[in-house]
């Protein structure tokens, strides 16, 4: 018998009807959920490299997991002791893989896992201390909106964040302010040219053979939209992962940010 409860003698059987996993998750038994995984033991690989710069200890925190998958960092953060933890996802096969996996390692229902897109975190009315938004942005037809509707309404604190990149990994030096044109002439400014200038590349068909793939910003792009968002890089662990902390709004004496059906909410 493995904790939770599950046989595992069975485990396999139900870990292969809910193939295929995009998360390998090591359950009870020996059983992982995607052994030959074409990037070897992910997400646990990836989150051993950058996991120290979260807190070991969560006792008590709450924590939402946006596009929660099969729940690899929703289960890591109930075993660091996080009081609450709530993972999302719109698709149904992958929150069922979250929730087998949640029950063979013992945790049940003491994580949540609900369907919900990331547009409508609104309705979960309330703030959390950490937010996760991994692998996500890129897969959105309106990233910046996302990003400005999790501030908006369920970053408490803390938001641990990822994106695939393409391009420049350089720092820009961005203006204050843009002129039309350079000054005394008719010519426009040659910055938008700059390979280092914050750059969110669209990709209109497919990119690694996933027509989901619809963004790949540069650093400098990923950066500038969390600080536009409200967002504070406190740690860049990896090139492509971040930590933040809420921050002040820019511009937001002019109105929300996020302009979207699930209105409201008062910004920390």
């Amino acid at each position: 018998m493995g904790d939770g409860g599950v046989m595992e003698s069975d485990l396999r059987t139900r870990v292969e009807r809910l193939a295929p996993w995009f998360h390998n998750i090591h359950l009870p038994g020996g059983v992982q959920t995607a052994p030959d995984h074409f990037l070897l033991d992910y997400p646990a690989n990836k989150f051993a490299e950058f996991g120290p710069c979260l807190p070991d200890d969560l006792t008590g925190k709450t924590v939402l997991d946006i596009g929660c998958n099969a729940g690899f960092y929703s289960v890591e953060m109930k075993r660091r002791g996080a009081a609450r933890v709530v993972g999302i996802d719109w698709d149904e096969r992958y929150l069922a893989q979250a929730r087998l996996a949640s029950e063979a390692l013992g945790y049940g229902d003491s994580v949540e896992f609900r369907r919900l897109s990331v547009y409508d975190v609104a309705q979960l009315g309330e703030r959390f201390d950490l937010v996760i938004f991994m692998g996500v942005l890129y897969h959105l037809r309106h990233p910046l909106l996302a990003l400005d509707l999790i501030r908006e309404h369920v970053a408490g604190d803390l938001m641990l964040f990822q994106t695939m990149q393409q391009g420049s990994k350089n720092d820009a030096d961005v203006p204050e302010d843009h002129p039309f044109y350079v000054p005394g002439t008719w010519t426009p400014p040659s910055y938008f040219d700059d390979r280092d200038y914050p750059k969110l590349h669209f990709i209109e068909r497919k990119f690694a053979g996933d027509w989901t793939n619809w963004w790949a910003p540069n650093r400098a792009c990923s950066e500038a939209m969390l600080r536009a968002s409200g967002f504070t890089v406190t740690a860049h662990p990896q090139d492509d992962v971040y930590l933040c902390r809420i921050a002040d709004v820019p511009f937001a004496e002019h109105g929300p940010a996020a302009v979207y059906p699930s209105t409201g909410g008062v910004r920390a």
